[in-house]
């Protein structure tokens, strides 16, 4: 057996009651990368003396990609964020089309997705990656699906493929999120590979439910061998929550992507 992925799992949706360093040491503890949400909750010195290897983080807090003002907010909330990644080592910092309120619901709704949408949002991307380069940074754009987050402009796989492809720049990743996809458009395999060249991290839970592998409907071990068999040997993480005991999920977790 092997393990050909680097795995990591979003410390904000496990042991809840504990603190976010807590979480981060126990993740580090088993092996695992750690993912995380927003820093103005956490405890970053703590984070820091627990050595985690953080494989993605929020990289904005407000903010959106298609409007001047909402590109202007987020290239400013971009920047801390980028300081606050490099304090804590952070691989990848990550974006949505909009800043997402309380329990996900996009701050700025859009049923329909304009033309001058796409000029500004690719306009705007480049402008993520000046600032990315000059951090010495990387961004990821992550797709959501329109359940969980409606009206989310650029949430789909198809949109964030299309933008990441079209900036085509090595400071701008996809985090494919695949719980969203499998919500949205399904398919996963196939989407793996048309992503594959831009890819910065794979992100997975099954579906419904959005817990770990094999509580729902999604064959993980087969996307893990796909994505193995496609050459991709970087960042799987977990971004679910446990049916029960969190670290049975892990364990779960890890089994589905250990070939």
């Amino acid at each position: 057996m092997t393990q050909p992925f680097q795995l990591a799992a979003c410390a904000e949706m496990l042991w809840k009651d504990q603190p976010v360093a807590w979480r981060a040491a126990r993740l580090t503890e088993m092996g695992f990368g750690v993912g995380l949400w927003n820093w103005p909750e956490w405890d970053l010195t703590a984070l820091e003396k627990t050595g985690a290897n953080i494989t993605i983080m929020n990289g904005y807090l407000e903010g959106r990609l298609a409007d001047k003002d909402g590109a202007d907010r987020l290239l400013a909330s971009a920047r801390d964020a980028a300081q606050i990644g490099k304090r804590l080592g952070a691989d990848r910092l990550n974006l949505h089309g909009t800043g997402l309120g309380d329990g996900g619901i996009p701050i700025w709704q859009h049923d329909v997705t304009t033309g001058q949408m796409w000029l500004n949002a690719y306009d705007t991307l480049h402008r993520i990656c000046d600032l990315a380069e000059d951090e010495g940074v990387v961004f990821t754009l992550e797709n959501l699906n329109q359940l969980d987050h409606p009206g989310c402009p650029f949430g789909s796989t198809k949109d964030v493929l299309a933008l990441v492809s079209s900036v085509n720049r090595p400071q701008l990743r996809i985090n494919l999120d695949l719980y969203h996809t499998q919500i949205g458009e399904g398919d996963l395999i196939r989407w793996c590979e048309k992503c594959l060249p831009w890819v910065g991290e794979v992100q997975v839970a099954d579906n419904p439910g959005r817990c770990e592998p094999g509580t729902g409907e999604i064959k993980y071990k087969a996307v893990a061998r796909a994505l193995s068999k496609m050459g991709y040997s970087g960042p799987v993480g977990l971004e679910a929550f446990a049916e029960g005991d969190e670290e049975d999920a892990l364990e779960a977790f890890r089994a589905a992507f250990t070939l």
